[in-house]
């Protein structure tokens, strides 16, 4: 390091490096159209799961955008909940094809007059989980647990009384459900995406089982006492997952060869064994094990609009069940978006630009609703 041309280098680098962050940060900066974004964690003690279950510290993080705005009795009137899907994060609502599209100013959910609030389930992101020290020992929760802690994260922490709104993809519109029937007079709206509201059964749980069954059929995987991950079983399940969110049209596009189309499996899964833990994957498809909203449709009282699309390979439309359940729903409307250039299958729920229109007519339906 004595070397002067070596030191120069060194600093050079490291300049470099430092302008290229700026502008980073800079970039990401103009690229918000809405507040910053805070986060936060919040602990809630001796967390009963409906197993019998019990975990002394259950730690919930979330994101939150805006501030709380009550009304002259105290109701909070503005907050927003938005809940991710099987493997995501709240944070993953912050991206530009989402957020960008609803949060800024004199968007659907304008962040200024809003208070968005995007917590990460139990099980998931910086929430308690698994990985975390427990391993196969971490209480195995359902969608039912999922919901009381994002209910006592909401009301004990944030101190909201009331949601505006309620919306949710895959898992988290599952979730959306389960929170319509269940606190069916805490809710103004609900916008349930690429869901259903019944047991999961036939070729979604078939595939749900193919994910869990690969993993622990892989001998390294020990009972969830691994040192490293076991590779052959989480490729099994990354290899289930791709063709559960496929999308032939987009992906066609992006594979247009077989060498392309070679590359472009061989790096979605690559990349969905390098970010996942075993255990924590487990966990992610058997929570879904008591979801059935069915019997109790009737209990959910808000106006709600329910977006599937026709290319989503885990809610197939063919089967019908959305076209007879919604029936059940006092203020329900179900949407099935057509296939085209813009859908991304089960993914089609992140592009918010296709189905915002159905989220403007929501709000405004139920915001006529609460003013009878």
């Amino acid at each position: 390091m004595s070397n002067p041309s070596t030191r120069l280098l060194l600093i050079l680098i490291i300049v470099a490096a430092a302008r290229s962050l700026a502008f980073s940060q800079t970039t990401a900066e103009r690229q918000r159209n809405y507040p910053a974004p805070v986060e936060g964690d919040y602990t809630i003690n001796d967390f009963k799961f409906r197993s019998g279950e019990t975990l002394p510290e259950l730690k919930l993080h979330y994101t939150i955008i805006g501030t709380p705005a009550k009304d002259n009795t105290g109701v909070v009137r503005n907050a927003v909940l938005v809940m991710h899907g099987t493997g995501g994060t709240g944070a993953q609502f912050l991206s530009p094809q989402f957020a960008n599209v609803l949060f800024g100013p004199g968007q659907l959910l304008d962040a200024t007059k809003y208070f968005i609030i995007l917590p990460d389930a139990i099980g998931h992101g910086r929430s308690s989980k698994p990985s975390n020290g427990l391993h196969m020992k971490f209480p195995h929760y359902t969608y039912d647990d999922m919901v009381l802690a994002q209910y006592r994260l909401i009301t004990e922490k944030l101190g909201v009384n009331h949601l505006r709104l309620v919306m949710g993809t895959s898992m988290g519109g599952m979730h959306t459900w389960v929170w319509g029937e269940t606190y069916p007079d805490f809710i103004d709206a609900l916008m349930p995406l690429a869901s259903m509201p019944v047991e999961i059964a036939g070729r979604n749980r078939i595939m749900r089982k193919m994910i869990m069954d690969a993993i622990r059929n892989d001998p390294s995987w020990n009972n969830g006492e691994y040192k490293t991950q076991p590779v052959q079983g989480l490729t099994a399940a990354q290899n289930i997952l791709l063709l559960m969110g496929s999308a032939p049209l987009q992906w066609h596009k992006q594979a247009p060869t077989r060498d392309a189309a070679d590359k472009f499996y061989e790096d979605r899964v690559k990349s969905g064994v390098m970010r996942t833990d075993a255990n924590d994957m487990l966990y992610y498809f058997d929570s879904s094990r008591e979801y059935n909203p069915s019997p109790m449709l009737e209990k959910i009282k808000a106006p709600l609009i329910a977006v599937n699309s026709a290319d989503d390979l885990i809610n197939p439309p063919e089967l019908g069940i959305m076209e007879r359940e919604i029936k059940r729903v006092k203020n329900g409307r179900y949407v099935l978006l057509p296939i085209t250039d813009q859908t991304r299958g089960h993914g089609t729920h992140t592009i918010a630009s296709i189905w915002q229109g159905y989220l403007k007519e929501l709000l405004e339906n139920s915001n006529q609703q609460s003013d009878r």
